[in-house]
């Protein structure tokens, strides 16, 4: 039991002096002392181009969606059943109402 006990202590305290000998932030200790030009370099040419295409990507399928006309109305019972007003506005749309989007209980507006 001793001997582990040993072996344990041992490893531990190298471990330390090993975390202790490095000299300053994460970004700039290990082989190369300018390791914040890489991560630099890479926010630059690797980060900045991918959200340029993630937003390329989305507003290229946003323009797809809107070529599509939207669907007939078609009146069924059991949507939109309006029991009281709404609170705000003239009461018969909801707070977040989309013309394009939300049909009113008669159907759409335009």
């Amino acid at each position: 039991m001793s001997l582990v006990s040993h072996i344990l202590r041992r490893s531990i305290s190298q471990s330390i002096v090993r975390n202790a000998e490095v000299g300053g932030p994460s970004a700039v200790a290990g082989h190369e002392a300018g390791g914040y030009k890489v991560w630099k370099k890479l926010s630059f040419f690797v980060a900045v181009p991918a959200v340029g295409l993630c937003m390329l990507n989305a507003y290229l399928k946003h323009q797809e969606e809107h070529a599509h006309p939207r669907p007939e109305f078609v009146k069924y019972e059991h949507l939109r059943i309006r029991n009281k007003r709404f609170p705000w506005g003239e009461g018969n749309k909801s707070l977040f109402h989309n013309p394009h989007a939300n049909a009113l209980p008669d159907g759409y507006e335009h």
